[in-house]
C-alpha cells in the first residue's frame, strides 16, 4: 500500500508539472534560448554529466527545429571573450583556459544558425550581461524562455538568474543541458531552476509545441 500511495503521489505530481508547463506555454509568448553549443565548449568537454554533449546537442537541435517549424523564435547564444574582456578574479579555484582555436566560438554543425534565428554573442557567463538579448526578447514581446545548453551551472544558470531578475518565466529542459559533473548539474536543477521556473524533458516540450 505504501509503494502504491507513493507511486500515485509521484504520478499526480508529474501530471501537475506537465499541466502547469502546458498552461505556461499556451498563455505565453515563448522563445527558445540555447546556451554555448559551440565547438570550443561542446568538443572541449570530454566528461559531462549526467547527459553527454551528444545528447545535449541532439535534444537541443530537436527543440530548435520544432520551434522554427512553429514560428517560435530561436536564440543561439555563444561566448567569444577577448583578452581584454576575460575576467581574472582572485579566486580559490582558478579556471584554466587554453588559447582558443580559430573555430572555438563557432556553433557546432547541428546548431548552424538559420535565417530566422537570432545570434547573441556574449563576453561573460550570462547571456544578458553586455548583450542585447533582453532588448531582442522584449521587442518580440517574449515573456517566457525555454532554456538549455552547456554548461548547466555556468552559462545556463547565470542566464537563468538574470532572466528571473528581469521578470521572465522560464522552462528548463533538463536533458538538453549538462555540466562538468552530475553533481553540479543536479545542484542547479534541483536547488535553483525549480525555484525560478519549470524543469521538464525534451519530449514534454516537443509534445506541447507539436500539438
Amino acid at each position: 500500500m505504501l509503494n502504491l500511495d507513493f507511486n500515485l503521489i509521484s504520478f499526480i505530481n508529474n501530471l501537475n508539472l506537465i499541466q502547469n508547463m502546458e498552461s505556461t506555454l499556451l498563455n505565453s509568448k515563448v522563445a527558445l534560448v540555447i546556451i554555448d553549443l559551440q565547438k570550443g565548449i561542446v568538443y572541449g568537454h570530454h566528461a559531462l554529466g549526467p547527459n553527454t554533449s551528444e545528447e545535449v546537442v541532439l535534444n537541443a537541435s530537436k527543440l530548435a527545429e520544432s520551434c522554427r517549424e512553429h514560428n517560435i523564435p530561436v536564440f543561439l547564444v555563444h561566448v567569444n571573450p577577448s583578452p581584454a574582456t576575460r575576467l581574472k578574479p582572485d579566486a580559490d579555484t582558478i579556471i584554466q583556459m587554453k588559447a582558443p582555436g580559430a573555430d572555438w566560438a563557432e556553433f557546432v554543425e547541428e546548431m548552424t544558425p538559420k535565417s530566422t534565428d537570432v545570434v547573441i554573442t556574449k563576453q561573460q557567463w550570462g547571456a544578458f550581461y553586455g548583450t542585447d538579448l533582453d532588448l531582442q526578447l522584449r521587442r518580440r514581446k517574449i515573456d517566457t524562455i525555454i532554456l538549455c545548453g552547456i554548461s548547466t551551472n555556468i552559462g545556463v544558470e547565470s542566464t537563468a538568474r538574470n532572466a528571473f531578475e528581469l521578470g521572465f518565466n522560464q522552462i528548463f529542459v533538463e536533458d538538453a543541458m549538462a555540466a562538468m559533473t552530475s553533481e553540479e548539474h543536479n545542484n542547479s536543477v534541483n536547488y535553483i531552476f525549480k525555484r525560478i521556473g519549470r524543469v521538464v524533458k525534451t519530449k514534454d516540450i516537443l509534445k506541447q509545441i507539436n500539438e
